[in-house]
Formats: C-alpha cells, structure tokens, sequence
C-alpha cells in the first residue's frame, strides 16, 4: 500500500503570523493534527503540529501572542504520493515524528500521520462480542 492511499489530502496551510490559537482553532475545525506553514521569507514549508502548540501552552507560552513561525519544524521530512507506507512509518520512526507532508511536484498534496498508516495496517473494526447471561 502506498502513501497515495492512507494520506489526507485536506491539506490545512497557514502563515507564519498566525497565533497558535488561531492555528488550533483551524485545525480543530478541520479535525487534523498538523498544518503546512507557508513562509514565503523563510523560503519553504514547515510544519505546526498539535504537539507544538502543547508545548508551547505546556511552557505557559499564550496562545494568542506566539506565532506559529516560532513553532514551526522547518527541517522537515517529505514524502511522495508512491512512497510505500513502510517507508512512511520507518522514515516516522526514524525522525521521531507523527506526520509528513506529501509532496507532489513540490506541491503539498496530502499529509499522512501515524493514524493514517495504522488504519491503513488494521483490519476494519469488528462489533465487540455481546455478552450473554448463561
């Protein structure tokens, strides 16, 4: 199975101005754990994650005067659409991150979390056996 097939292609960008409340509340709404920031000056694309907004709030940093760009993982990890999910999870398990932007084209097309590839790897859920009285 390949990245192409787990990944999410709601893609969640934001600036590197945005506070990280204002992040959490698009991300929130969007249900994804990470957006892709967009940092013209910087040159490139970087990643904000849940966890980077925890640890910020874990810090007593406020989420309404930090920026994402202060938070933002600019050395990043990509993949492609054709990456197999093996590659996805060990390049994951080797960096110690959840998710990785997808790239198609230089273009982000989808971002695939450690979820993504779980769900992808195990079997669809199966009802609970219902207990009965004997």
């Amino acid at each position: 199975m390949l990245v192409r097939d787990a990944m999410s292609t709601v893609v969640l960008t934001i600036g590197p101005a945005h506070t990280l409340r204002q992040a959490a509340a698009l991300m929130s709404a969007r249900r994804v754990g990470a957006a892709v920031v967009l940092d013209p000056d910087a040159g490139g694309l970087g990643i904000l994650t849940e966890r980077d907004i925890l640890n910020s709030v874990g810090l007593g940093q406020s989420p309404d005067t930090e920026h994402a760009h202060a938070h933002t993982t600019t050395d990043v990890v990509f993949a492609t659409p054709t990456w197999s999910l093996d590659e996805a999870a060990g390049a994951m398990t080797h960096g110690g991150f959840r998710h990785l932007i997808v790239l198609d084209r230089d273009e982000p097309v989808g971002i695939v979390s450690v979820r993504d590839i779980i769900r992808c790897w195990t079997p669809a859920r199966q009802p609970l056996p219902v207990a009965t009285a004997s």
